[in-house]
């Protein structure tokens, strides 16, 4: 009867070592993975995470890339892509929502 004891306890720490090895990542890990794998999927450099919301099935991310690179580097061509994660942060879509010279500013709704 002593086994069904130990057997109880190797349940319960096997069951915690599984609840722990499948903790969500953070933001900031989300972040860097998604970028590293939109470069990795399109063959671009990601430059920076404009824009991150997570929602109830994962995240939601607006990543800006570099598409062209031009002399001087504010001529150079950005674009603007929304990626699609799930909650661990493995990337299921993504879209170029825009396209734009790095020295352009937007229009402002007013002007």
């Amino acid at each position: 009867m002593a086994n069904t004891s130990e057997n109880t306890n190797d349940r319960k720490n096997s069951s915690q070592s599984k609840e722990q090895s499948e903790e969500l990542p953070g933001a900031i890990q989300v972040l860097r993975a998604a970028q590293a794998q939109l470069t990795e999927l399109t063959g671009r450099e990601a430059e920076s995470v404009s824009s991150f919301e997570q929602t109830e099935d994962g995240w939601i991310l607006n990543i800006e890339v570099l598409e062209l690179a031009r002399v001087p580097d504010t001529m150079s061509l950005l674009a603007s892509y929304e990626v699609q994660l799930d909650p661990r942060g493995e990337l299921t879509g993504y879209r170029r929502v825009r396209r734009y010279e790095r020295g352009r500013a937007d229009r402002s709704q007013g002007s």
